[in-house]
């Protein structure tokens, strides 16, 4: 479809843009989301032809599965926004695509980021109403939650990390509170950490667990989870701070 736009009517866009400059941005943003959008339904076209091995109308015999139209979805993007795409569909229900799954709203950045800024103490909450200026469309809280799933599985497995290859020299250890979100509110918890220093300076954190460092029954379990993790015991001296 072709469009035509009269002289009048550029010159009175200019002059709006030139009265608010920020609405030529908004313009620049609108053609970029449309670009990209186009640019992924594309791409998702190209998924569905490699899918079945064969260009749209191109004819096979004996006849099998087919091109069944598209449906509409909204994928987000890190820096561009919120953009519409339009994913193809197969007569059988065989195919996904895999340059935007199913299960995805937004792109893993995007993910990264939010929960960045959890950890530096924003509620779920508060991102969620910061998201629409931050990346065009509402997070919800139970989205952030989901985003930190993984960020808390990956602390868990450094936790629980084995030690056995690791040689220290000195080992410190403390008790430190920590201010946690408990529920609805920020409190501060007792936290005991081991930092061990290797032959070499270098500075390590071993350990952390909750536990109060007045409690024998606390550092009991924290040593024994350093020995389980394979914390060797030929270091030269403890420190408790």
């Amino acid at each position: 479809m072709k469009i035509e736009v009269s002289v009048p009517e550029i010159v009175s866009m200019f002059k709006e843009i030139q009265t608010q400059p920020e609405q030529l941005f908004d313009l620049i943003r609108d053609d970029v989301r449309q670009c990209v959008g186009q640019y992924l339904s594309e791409m998702m076209e190209v998924e569905l032809t490699q899918f079945l091995g064969r260009e749209p109308y191109e004819r096979t015999d004996p006849p099998s599965n087919h091109r069944n139209g598209s449906y509409g979805r909204q994928f987000t993007l890190k820096g561009i926004g919120k953009v519409n795409v339009q994913v193809p569909r197969d007569r059988q229900g065989g195919f996904q695509t895999q340059v935007i799954p199913r299960s995805k709203q937004y792109e893993d950045q995007l993910r990264k980021d939010l929960s960045l800024m959890f950890l530096t103490g924003i509620s779920t909450r508060t991102l969620s109403i910061m998201s629409t200026r931050l990346i065009g469309r509402r997070v919800s809280p139970t989205e952030v939650s989901n985003a930190n799933k993984e960020l808390i599985e990956a602390v868990e497995q450094w936790r629980q990390r084995d030690l056995s290859q690791e040689h220290i020299k000195y080992i410190f250890m403390d008790g430190v509170n920590f201010d946690m979100r408990l529920g609805d509110s920020v409190e501060k918890v007792p936290v005991l950490a081991a930092i061990g220093v290797s032959h070499t300076g270098a500075r390590m954190v071993l350990g952390l667990q909750s536990g109060d460092k007045e409690s024998a029954s606390n550092w009991r379990e924290f040593f024994k989870d350093l020995k389980g993790r394979g914390l060797q015991s030929h270091f030269v001296k403890l420190g408790i701070m």
